[in-house]
């Protein structure tokens, strides 16, 4: 497979705090990778040196072989930040025709372009509408579409679907997908397992600044999630939660177990033997259950059981 991105020993600190330490990654083209991890995490200060908006303390960053810093890659990377950088006062169009001239495009199939690229993220309506009467996911639509303008053949997209509702997240999801299709090479920072497991063809699993682990969604699901996980749907808050938890701990493999809206999450390796022992220590403690349910292991499953916390925490 042709190489696109090489991250090489790159490392970046901010006073006291090592935002990224000492990561090395390489991506293919037409791949999409994903980047999973807790916000602070050190996703987005790794995509903004990929992007070439900061440098690098120490290690190499290369684009089709050549340095980010170089100018010749201007046109090759695409970036969508996290928070969507457009002006109020100016049209959804208006916006993108002023990023197109940012890069040296201008005339009326530009135009053109910025129309159809509003279109395919569902703002063609709203084109003409001022950006300050747009809602959070408008505008990171937009930033998302801006990001497409020079057809860059490298796409960073940093928590593209935060602030978005389900269905419009979805169809985020569909575009991305569709740029995967047209030889478009993306990497997708998101703390959202759902959405790196549904669209990567690899993920890397950050903390600390640190890739931990990585390998394609259903590899790490495998090699290091549980063998299945029970949850269990309470019809009552547990008044003695700590308690009845650690009693459950002894049936679950290492002792994971989350409790979270009145549902207990129970990693564990013998399902069938272990949830009838579950359901009977529970009874007995008088806690009222509404359903049980097995299911397979997650993406957050596998960060939990490798750095014991969660990817959202409360």
């Amino acid at each position: 497979m042709q190489l696109c991105l090489s991250v090489k020993n790159v490392s970046k600190r901010f006073g006291d705090k090592m935002a990224v330490d000492d990561i090395s990654l390489i991506v293919h083209r037409g791949e999409i990778y994903g980047l999973l991890g807790p916000n602070g995490a050190g996703k987005t200060t790794l995509l903004s040196m990929i992007a070439g908006i900061i440098e690098p303390d120490s290690g190499e960053i290369l684009v089709n072989g050549l340095n980010v810093l170089d100018p010749r890659i201007r046109g090759m990377v695409g970036y969508c930040p996290q928070e969507a950088i457009v002006y109020d006062d100016l049209t959804g169009l208006e916006n993108m025709m002023f990023y197109a001239g940012l890069q040296g495009l201008s005339g009326n199939h530009v135009k053109r372009k910025c129309k159809e690229l509003l279109d395919q993220m569902g703002l063609s309506e709203y084109a003409n509408k001022k950006v300050r009467t747009y809602s959070s996911g408008m505008k990171k639509r937009l930033s998302f579409a801006i990001s497409l303008i020079g057809d860059p053949e490298l796409l960073l997209l940093d928590e593209p679907t935060v602030g978005m509702d389900p269905r419009i997240r979805r169809s985020v999801w569909e575009s991305i997908l569709r740029l995967k299709e047209e030889g478009k090479t993306i990497i997708l920072a998101t703390h959202y397992m759902e959405e790196a497991d549904e669209l990567s063809d690899r993920v890397a699993i950050m903390n600390s600044g640190r890739i931990i682990v990585e390998d394609s969604p259903e590899n790490l699901k495998k090699k290091y999630g549980p063998r299945a996980v029970i949850d269990v749907k309470l019809a009552e808050p547990i008044m003695e939660s700590k308690s009845i938890i650690e009693k459950i701990r002894l049936y679950a493999s290492e002792g994971e177990v989350i409790y979270k809206d009145d549902v207990l999450r129970i990693h564990v390796d013998d399902p069938d033997i272990v949830s009838p022992k579950i359901i009977s220590e529970m009874v007995g403690k008088g806690v009222k259950l509404k359903s049980l349910k097995i299911t397979t292991p997650t993406l957050e499953d596998v960060f939990l059981r490798l750095t014991g916390r969660r990817l959202v925490e409360e």
